[in-house]
């Protein structure tokens, strides 16, 4: 890669895209909503259960720049979600002053284990064990995302709970290989703990992107 390339990155006005598409957003608090997905390459944060273990060796997926990745949402969507891979490897101060400038909304979806970039109508944190949030990421969210693939993810879940701000929403979601399993004991925390919420990955079982 040439120290061009390097600079551009650096700042932002080019990122390692992996896809981007238009489709049906499938989980959280934006189910059921149109929306422009731009997935970033790039993660090591290493859940064994991911599904798109394809995204995180950056170099696989060839830098790309910025303002042709907005001019492609723009003609789209309303809104734009960021995610990954773990977007926040990246400066995203410039994809979403560029996105908003256009007046498309941003969404992300994150680990949060990286250092805090871009400007946000929607913040949505999904915490993994193997590599916890920065303390920015707890205040940013607007929706915490907990990803459930056994028992003991509850417990997880709340200690991750108790670290956001009060008016993040809360959503308890099964791990899609472990769904038929975890549904039922997601039901009935929930009902029990009615303060979360459950997410689905709904896009699965409409068959969409």
């Amino acid at each position: 890669m040439d120290l061009k390339t390097q600079e551009l990155i650096k700042k932002g006005e080019m990122l390692p895209l992996m896809e981007e598409f238009y489709t049906i957003q499938g989980e959280g608090a934006h189910t059921g909503t149109a929306a422009y997905f731009i997935r970033i390459g790039g993660c090591d944060v290493g859940c064994h259960w991911c599904d798109v273990k394809e995204s995180w060796d950056a170099n696989l997926h060839p830098p790309t720049l910025t303002d042709q990745i907005v001019t492609n949402a723009k003609k789209y969507a309303e809104t734009v979600v960021v995610t990954g891979g773990e977007p926040l490897m990246w400066s995203l101060d410039y994809i979403t002053k560029q996105l908003q400038a256009k007046g498309m909304k941003t969404h992300i979806e994150t680990s949060g284990a990286y250092k805090f970039s871009g400007v946000w109508d929607w913040f949505c944190l999904s915490p993994k064990k193997t590599k916890l949030p920065l303390h920015k990421a707890y205040e940013e969210a607007d929706e915490l995302k907990m990803i459930i693939h056994n028992k003991n993810d509850f417990e997880f879940a709340e200690e991750q709970a108790a670290k956001v701000n009060n008016n993040c929403k809360l959503y308890l979601q099964p791990e899609w290989s472990k769904r038929d399993k975890m549904i039922p004991l997601i039901i009935d925390y929930v009902m029990n703990h009615p303060k979360w919420k459950i997410s689905l990955q709904t896009h699965k079982y409409l068959n969409i992107p």
